[in-house]
């Protein structure tokens, strides 16, 4: 093999190198993975995968001629990702570094032969993997999405013009909390008789299981506006602080379930955003109105 390393650029060695560290850290991140979802068909298929990865590196050994150690913190975090947010999530987030690494391999294609053979398996991993993820969390994201967004887009608006008719942040936040409480055991009753019109011609969700998603999404949510309102005093600060928890919850949500689904972020951010900012602005309004049609001075 030493013939396949001369003339070989200094920096094409080094990208040898990187792709040889990120085969081995495949191995063990897929090996990790294997051992944390239930032992079925789909820990066989993350196994096998693992196997290539592995199979790749003592590809690159060969042509490189060294031993390089796996990144254990990457392998760490991605352990974490998967216990956590679940095994689409960390599958996809996977694949997504593996297509980098396919350009990577075009380049190197020039100066080692076979490179675009693993190329070729690594877009076969992309394939299996999605295919063979059936997790239950991700039949119940549309459950998730509808509490999520009810919360966002009801109570955000609600707050904010609680916030200008009321002006006292302490009142603004008991009764965000009774509307939002109340709206989240009404939106898990809606989802759950929803759900149990569909069971006959759907066996995906149990309307019970849906409920509950919907019911905590919308709870969590919630919380995380209301909060504000009980640690700061200025009722308009904490509208900003309500504001920017909003919107880290979108944006968290967001990039969990497009990576989750691979879905398109920047489509699905933008959409929520406007629509939650959006009602969250006419809500400003109705409630300067109220208060000055009304004649409401708190």
């Amino acid at each position: 093999m030493v013939e396949e390393k001369k003339d070989v650029p200094r920096r094409i060695h080094r990208l040898m190198l990187r792709a040889q560290r990120a085969e081995l850290t495949e191995h063990h991140i897929y090996r990790s993975m294997a051992e944390v979802v239930p032992k079925d068909h789909n820990a066989e298929v993350l196994s096998c995968i693992a196997d290539d990865e592995l199979r790749h590196y003592e590809f690159w050994k060969e042509r490189t001629g060294r031993d390089v150690p796996p990144d254990r913190a990457k392998i760490w975090i991605y352990w974490l990702l998967t216990r956590s947010l679940g095994l689409s999530f960390g599958v996809n987030l996977m694949e997504r570094g593996e297509n980098l690494a396919a350009r990577t391999y075009e380049e190197l294609s020039e100066y080692v032969p076979g490179v675009m053979e693993l190329a070729e398996e690594e877009n076969e991993h992309e394939r299996t993997c999605t295919a063979l993820i059936d997790e239950e969390r991700l039949k119940y994201a549309g459950s998730i999405v509808l509490g999520l967004n009810d919360a966002l887009v009801e109570l955000t608006g609600a707050i904010a013009g609680l916030t200008f008719a009321l002006r006292d942040g302490r009142l603004v936040a008991v009764a965000a909390l009774i509307t939002g409480i109340a709206a989240s055991l009404s939106m898990g009753a809606s989802e759950y008789l929803s759900t149990r019109t569909e069971e006959e011609s759907s066996e995906e969700k149990h309307p019970v299981k849906a409920a509950i998603y919907t019911g905590v999404a919308y709870l969590v949510a919630v919380i995380f506006l209301v909060l504000p309102y009980l640690l700061l005093e200025n009722a308009y600060t904490a509208l900003g602080w309500t504001l920017a928890n909003a919107v880290a919850i979108i944006l968290a949500f967001t990039f969990y379930i497009s990576v989750a689904k691979n879905y398109s972020f920047r489509k699905r951010f933008g959409e929520m955003i406007a629509i939650s900012m959006g009602i969250a602005i006419v809500s400003f309004g109705i409630g300067l109105l109220v208060r000055r049609v009304l004649g409401v001075d708190v």
